[in-house]
């Protein structure tokens, strides 16, 4: 039985690559989907709000010395392509993907609405939220806090390479240890890095928990909706 009817999954862009250096891994991104598939299948409502830097990051070495509102415009529009990709093998994989823009794009995906994107959850559609916020400063984490306050989603699946939030960085410190939950307020006294600072602020404001847990384990996105010990549960 799902713990949660209605989730919105954060996909970096990065984990689109894979092993590659940059782009979408096809191996890679067929097997997310699978993942996402499975949860679909148990009832719950999936929407996804999904990263642009496997093409373009604003703040990485291909933007210095532009002008940042410009380099996050070229992220929004990464995101996009993601999104496209995301929901095309969606649609291979039998699902019903609805890519939805935060900018205007129309000839290519539809633009965000919020009472059509309920709708579509509550169909059973799969929604995917491009373009983060629309706005440049703001990043793909924010995107995924008001994204997943606006159409009430009882959770923010963040997905990482870590398989959850550490005392420190594990690939340094042998020693750190998981947390299986940690509140808002232990994550800030700890300084522990668990998503940019709107985003979490965000989140701890409307009381949306977030599930920090990592997208390369096999059947870890189907144990987090199962409500199973993985990864690390930040809430109030």
């Amino acid at each position: 039985m799902p713990a949660y009817k209605r989730i919105l999954l954060k996909l970096s862009g990065e984990a689109l690559m894979g092993d590659d250096a940059f782009g979408i891994n096809r191996a890679t991104i067929v097997r997310m989907v699978e993942e996402i598939a499975e949860v679909t299948r148990l009832g719950v409502e999936v929407a996804v709000v999904i990263g642009g830097g496997n093409i373009f990051r604003g703040v990485a070495g291909g933007s210095v010395g532009m002008d940042r509102a410009t380099a996050d415009y070229m992220g929004m529009l990464a995101t996009v392509m993601n999104a496209l990709a995301l929901g095309d093998t969606m649609d291979k994989a039998g699902l019903t993907p609805r890519v939805m823009s935060a900018i205007g794009i129309e000839r290519i995906v539809e633009p965000y609405v919020r009472p059509k994107a309920l709708q579509y959850l509550e169909e059973g559609k799969v929604v995917i939220f491009a373009a983060g916020t629309g706005n440049p400063f703001f990043t793909t984490d924010t995107a995924a806090a008001l994204r997943g306050a606006e159409i009430g989603a009882e959770i923010v699946l963040k997905a990482t390479k870590v398989d959850g939030v550490y005392s420190a960085d594990p690939r340094k410190d042998p020693a750190a240890t998981r947390y299986t939950s940690i509140t808002f307020d232990e994550v800030i006294s700890r300084n522990l890095e668990v998503m940019d600072a709107t985003a979490f602020a965000l989140c701890r404001d409307q009381k949306l928990p977030v599930k920090v847990f990592s997208i390369f384990k096999l059947g870890a996105l189907k144990r987090v909706v199962l409500g199973e010990n993985e990864g690390t549960l930040v809430h109030i």
